[in-house]
């Protein structure tokens, strides 16, 4: 039975700042890491939210992170009330300022040649201050505060992530085998092909089974180049997995093919699998072609 209060959102994260400082990268980041995400939410309809998603699971598990900013028009009347009701009854409320200097506010609205929200009647540079006059008091009582000035996308999520106290782990590792016949997958990292090793549908007695089969996998290791094979992959996939978290990539894709994707692609796959996460790794394994038929 579920216990009172289980179910209950723990953490929510108000995002607001200047406009092109990066609110919406912020957000993206939370998002990533599994919090339930909102962009232009006018402040008064927070509490609503919060009481609405107290059955969504990643909101409970994660937290809400929430972009409350000049595009809504009742910012400086609500925030306020709305934080402390919300401190009331939440266990960690959190309002993050994202702030850039002037000179970078402008370049960034030059290169993108986007309007300023307050831009209307005013110069790039002229709304840049009319909005900092607007969120000052709000800058003053933030619990964080961030300057994205000269700061790659990467380097920002890294020292977001870092002040706002979330553990990341490494991306998850998708092995997934498929046959050449029907398409490589188009959101694959890595491809590797498996078409070099003796094909064991040709094999009377292991033709109706599948790479998933001990029988396959026992055939194939009997073969010098899968060990070479393996003794190249690992490492590599290894190395390539250590530096991917650094990027903010959630998931890293490995597609494994062979002919018709049921057993090399399908073995060499599993065996992948097997290794890393015997190593640690979050791995998850998915046969798109498997029972698509055999070849003769």
């Amino acid at each position: 039975m579920e216990r009172a209060g289980e179910k209950k959102i723990k953490r929510c994260v108000i995002i607001t700042g200047m406009s092109g400082a990066g609110k919406s990268s912020a957000l993206n980041i939370f998002e990533d890491q599994g919090f339930y995400a909102i962009d232009n939410l006018p402040p008064s309809l927070l509490p609503q939210l919060l009481d609405v998603l107290e059955n969504n699971q990643s909101a409970v598990a994660n937290g809400v992170a929430a972009v409350v900013d000049v595009r809504s028009e009742d910012l400086l009347n609500d925030l306020d009330k709305v934080v402390a009701k919300l401190r009331s009854h939440l266990p960690l409320l959190e309002i993050l300022f994202v702030e850039a200097t002037d000179d970078n506010l402008v370049r960034r609205y030059e290169t993108t040649r986007r309007r300023h929200p307050l831009g209307v009647d005013s110069t790039i540079l002229g709304s840049i201050e009319s909005e900092r006059n607007l969120l000052n008091a709000i800058k003053e009582s933030a619990d964080v505060v961030i300057d994205t000035s000269g700061l790659q996308v990467g380097e920002f999520r890294t020292r977001l992530l870092s002040i706002m106290g979330i553990q990341t782990g490494g991306p998850t590792v998708l092995f997934s085998s498929f046959g050449f016949k029907h398409g490589i997958p188009q959101d694959s990292d890595y491809v590797f092909d498996v078409r070099f090793l003796p094909n064991p549908n040709y094999v009377e007695e292991l033709h109706a089974l599948s790479g998933k089969d001990a029988e396959i996998q026992h055939y194939l290791r009997g073969f010098k180049e899968l060990d070479q094979f393996l003794e190249l992959a690992k490492p590599m996939i290894a190395f390539i997995l250590s530096v991917y978290g650094n990027t903010g990539k959630k998931q890293f894709h490995v597609a494994v093919g062979c002919t018709g994707g049921r057993h090399r692609s399908v073995a060499i796959a599993e065996i992948l699998a097997a290794h890393f996460k015997q190593e640690g790794a979050r791995v998850v394994v998915h046969h798109r072609d498997i029972d698509k038929g055999n070849l003769r």
